[in-house]
């Protein structure tokens, strides 16, 4: 209904069966939470994009997208490199990079933690599904957390159902997970596309979140 906006399309997915969700499960040893089984119950992941119009261009701008049971892959612990002895997530982890005060414990790549990608971010990060305490996974030790591309963790919502919200809110623009962050969206985002207005999402990000929440 906004002025300008163009070309808004969702593919629609089937909802995931039972069976797929038991498979899940038993393949990764974990408990999918209610809220996360509920979702895929109605539909097998979540992909919805929309344009804008400036002049006589059309510009892609939001990209909403929730991985397929399918796709809801764990984080490569192996190797990152096709070469022997090559470092992996765990080897490359910063432990040195503290906690901050309002944070809660950040995720890890080794066992300590079982992390399923959700969205892959357009390439800009990852926003992850985290079992805090390793395997067996339980579905009240689940958070949702943001990684960057620099590796570090971002914490965004305790539930999948505020991560679906808050997803929502943002209306999927260009690195909108990086507003949870303590360096926020990059300049280039910002002044790339008029339409995003973002001189008000700063300010209103504590707000969304609790709102979410």
């Amino acid at each position: 209904s906004s002025p300008g906006v163009t070309e808004v399309t969702i593919i629609e997915k089937l909802p995931a069966e039972r069976h797929m969700i038991s498979s899940w499960e038993q393949k990764n040893n974990c408990v999918m939470p209610d809220d996360v089984k509920n979702f895929y119950m109605m539909t097998n992941g979540f992909h919805m994009t929309w344009s804008v119009k400036l002049d006589d261009h059309i510009i892609p701008l939001g990209n909403m997208a929730i991985n397929s049971i399918s796709k809801l892959a764990q984080l490569n612990q192996s190797s990152m490199y096709s070469l022997p002895n090559a470092p992996t997530l765990a080897d490359l982890e910063d432990d040195s990079h503290e906690d901050s005060d309002d944070q809660p414990e950040k995720p890890h790549f080794d066992s300590r933690s079982v992390i399923f990608e959700l969205d892959s971010c357009s390439g800009n990060g990852k926003v992850c599904l985290v079992y805090k305490s390793g395997k067996p996974g339980l579905p009240h030790d689940t958070e949702i957390w943001f990684l960057d591309r620099a590796l570090y963790w971002h914490f965004l919502t305790d539930t999948f159902t505020a991560y679906y919200r808050l997803l929502i809110t943002h209306l999927g623009l260009p690195q909108w997970q990086y507003a949870f962050t303590s360096y926020g969206i990059s300049p280039q985002a910002k002044t790339e596309f008029p339409y995003r207005q973002e001189k008000n999402m700063g300010s209103q990000t504590a707000w969304l979140r609790n709102q979410c929440l």
